[in-house]
C-alpha cells in the first residue's frame, strides 16, 4: 500500500490571516466539519490566547460530533519570564479542550536574540517546557519549527539543536516551516535531508508560504523526501501571498504519485470543499485555478474540442471527475464545428457534422462575437443561439414595444425609475409598467409582470448577478457595453448576455434571453 500522508488544514487560522479572509464562528464550525466528509486529519480551528471569536470557535465546535475530535488549538511556545502554569496562551490552549495542540517556537537565532531578546540557550529550554507540560496533558501535540529554512542557513547547527529539543519534550511531529515563503525547491530538498541526518527518523512536517511561488512544489518535494505531514489551506489563502495550497497539494500526491491522502471518494469532494470555503468567505472563485477551478478542464480551440471529442486525454492531464470537476466546452471566436457539436450534445441535442445548419451557426456566432458579445460566461444565451439555428425553438412572446423613464425629482431624492412594456403572447396583447430600483431593475419587474399572466412559473426565476462592462473604452459614454446576466430558479442557475451602444438595450437582450431560457427549459426540459 503508498504510503499515508498526514494532512493537516490551517484555513480556519493561518488561512484568515489573509486580506479580505474572514468567517463567522458558525463559518468555522460549517468548514471544520465538511474538512472531516474530506478526510483531513488534522483541522487548525484558530489561536484561543489570541482572540476571543477563536475562544468561541473552539467552545461551539465541541458540540459538533463530527468535527470536535479532529480540531487542533494554535499558540506559541511559553513567554520568557513566565512558567506554563502562569502562561496566559499555554492555558488558554489546555482550555480549548481540542485533543491536538500545535505550537511555534524560535528556530532562527536571529529572533531568538532580537525579537525575545533572550540567550539561545534560554529558548532551547522554552521549548523543551512548552512542548513537555504540554504533552502530559494534551492527546497530540506538533511542533511548529517557525522559519526553520532561514534559521538554517543562517546558523544550521543551532536550528538543529531547536529540534532534538522538541524531540527530548517527545513533540509527535516536527514541522519544518517556510514562514517567510523565499526557500527554494533544490535549498529545502537539501535542508530536509541533512536534518534527516542530524535527527533520524523521526516524524517530521512541512509548512510552506507561497511568497515566491514554491509552496506547492516545496510541500511535494518534502514529501517525496521523507516527510510525512503537510500543512496548508484550502484555496492556498494565508497572510501575504498566501499558504501551500491543498486543493493542488492533495491531487498531485495522490494522483502523480501515489501517495496515500484521502480515499478515493473523498477526493471527489475537491472542487465542493473549495468552492465552500470561497463561498463562506464571500470572495470571488478562481476559475483558472488548478484541479478546482471552473476553467481548470476548459477548451476553447476548435483543434483542442476535435481531439478531445476523440480522446480527452489529448488535452487533460487527468479525468476531471476524480476531482469533482468536469469537462467544458467555451464558445467564441475561436470555434470550430467541433466546439458545436460537443456543447449541442451538452443540450441533448444532435448534430451531424455536415448539417448545412451548422455552418449557418458558426458565421452568426463569429459575426456575434466581432460585434462583442461573449458567450463563455453566457451559456444560456447560446443554447438558444443553436436552437433557434436548428428550428428547434418556439417563441414564448415578441416585443411590441418598452419605455424607460429614469427620473430625479431634486437633489436630495433617489431617481425614479419606470419601465413600460407591450408584449404580444399568443395572439393577446399584454400592456403593463412597474417601479424598479433602477431602469433595469424596473425593465426586469415590468417584463414578469407581463408574463407571469401566461407563464407562472417565472415566479420561481430571480436575478443573482449583473455584470456590465465597457468594451472600448476610447469611446467614452458611446462605447459598447456588455451585460452579463446570472439567473437561477429552484433547479438551475444560467447565464445570458447583451451587447449594445445603449446599456439598456444590452440589459433588455440578456433579461429576455434569460427569461426565454426559463420558459423553455419548462416546457422541454
Amino acid at each position: 500500500m503508498s504510503r499515508k500522508i498526514y494532512l493537516y488544514d490551517t484555513t480556519l487560522r493561518d488561512g484568515t490571516q489573509a486580506e479580505d479572509v474572514n468567517f463567522t464562528v458558525q463559518d468555522k464550525v460549517r468548514i471544520a466539519e465538511a474538512l472531516v466528509d474530506f478526510g483531513i486529519d488534522y483541522i487548525e480551528g484558530g489561536w484561543p490566547g489570541s482572540n476571543p471569536r477563536d475562544i468561541d470557535f473552539f467552545n461551539e465546535v465541541k458540540k459538533s460530533k463530527k468535527a470536535a475530535g479532529y480540531v487542533a488549538a494554535f499558540g506559541s511556545t511559553r513567554r520568557a519570564k513566565l512558567s506554563c502554569d502562569s502562561d496566559d496562551n499555554i492555558q488558554a490552549l489546555l482550555q480549548s479542550g481540542a485533543p491536538t495542540v500545535t505550537i511555534f517556537g524560535k528556530t532562527w537565532d536571529l529572533h531568538v536574540r532580537e525579537a525575545l531578546k533572550i540567550s539561545l540557550e534560554a529558548n532551547l529550554e522554552i521549548i523543551f517546557d512548552s512542548l513537555s507540560y504540554l504533552k502530559k496533558r494534551v492527546g497530540t501535540v506538533f511542533y511548529d519549527a517557525e522559519h526553520f529554512f532561514d534559521g538554517y542557513k543562517a546558523n544550521s547547527e543551532y536550528a538543529i539543536k531547536t529540534l532534538k529539543a522538541a524531540i527530548e519534550a517527545k513533540a509527535d511531529c516536527l514541522v519544518l516551516c517556510d514562514t517567510n515563503g523565499g526557500t527554494m525547491p533544490d535549498e529545502l530538498v537539501e535542508i530536509i535531508n541533512n536534518v534527516k541526518k542530524e535527527i533520524g527518523d523521526y516524524p517530521l512536517g512541512i509548512h510552506c508560504h507561497n511568497d515566491s511561488e514554491c509552496a506547492v512544489a516545496n510541500s511535494i518535494l518534502a514529501v517525496k523526501n521523507g516527510i510525512v505531514h503537510v500543512q496548508g489551506t484550502i484555496n492556498g489563502y494565508g497572510e501575504r501571498c498566501g499558504n501551500a495550497n491543498l486543493c493542488s497539494i492533495i491531487p498531485n500526491l495522490q494522483l502523480k504519485y501515489g501517495y496515500q491522502c484521502v480515499s478515493e471518494d473523498q477526493l471527489k469532494k475537491l472542487v465542493k470543499i473549495s468552492r465552500l470555503v470561497n463561498e463562506l468567505g464571500n470572495l470571488k472563485h478562481n476559475i483558472h485555478q488548478p484541479y478546482v477551478g471552473r476553467s481548470a478542464f476548459a477548451h476553447k480551440g476548435g483543434v483542442h474540442v476535435s481531439a478531445i471529442l476523440k480522446n480527452s486525454r489529448t488535452y487533460e492531464h487527468i479525468e476531471p471527475e476524480l476531482v469533482g470537476n468536469k469537462q467544458r466546452v467555451l464558445i467564441s471566436d475561436l470555434s470550430g464545428k467541433s466546439n458545436l457539436i460537443y456543447k449541442a450534445r451538452d443540450f441533448g441535442l444532435e448534430i451531424d457534422q455536415n448539417d448545412p445548419n451548422l455552418n449557418t451557426i458558426l458565421e452568426k456566432l463569429k459575426e456575434l462575437e466581432n460585434k462583442g458579445f461573449q458567450f463563455e460566461g453566457a451559456e444560456a444565451s447560446f443554447e438558444l443561439l443553436v436552437r433557434k439555428g436548428l428550428g428547434n425553438f418556439r417563441k414564448f412572446f415578441d416585443l411590441l414595444s418598452f419605455r424607460v423613464i429614469d427620473e430625479k425629482r431634486s437633489a436630495l431624492e433617489p431617481p425614479f425609475a419606470e419601465a413600460t412594456v407591450m408584449l404580444m403572447v399568443g395572439g393577446e396583447i399584454e400592456h403593463t409598467a412597474a417601479i424598479g430600483n433602477g431602469p433595469v431593475n424596473a425593465l426586469d419587474l415590468a417584463l414578469r409582470k407581463a408574463l407571469e399572466k401566461f407563464y407562472p412559473s417565472l415566479k420561481t426565476m430571480e436575478l443573482v448577478d449583473f455584470k456590465v462592462r465597457i468594451l472600448s473604452g476610447k469611446d467614452g459614454t458611446k462605447a459598447v457595453t456588455r451585460v452579463l446576466i446570472e439567473s437561477k430558479d429552484e433547479k438551475d442557475i444560467w447565464g445570458t448576455v447583451g451587447v449594445a451602444h445603449n446599456i439598456i438595450d444590452a440589459s433588455y437582450q440578456a433579461l429576455v434571453d434569460s427569461i426565454e431560457y426559463k420558459l423553455f427549459k419548462d416546457a422541454y426540459k
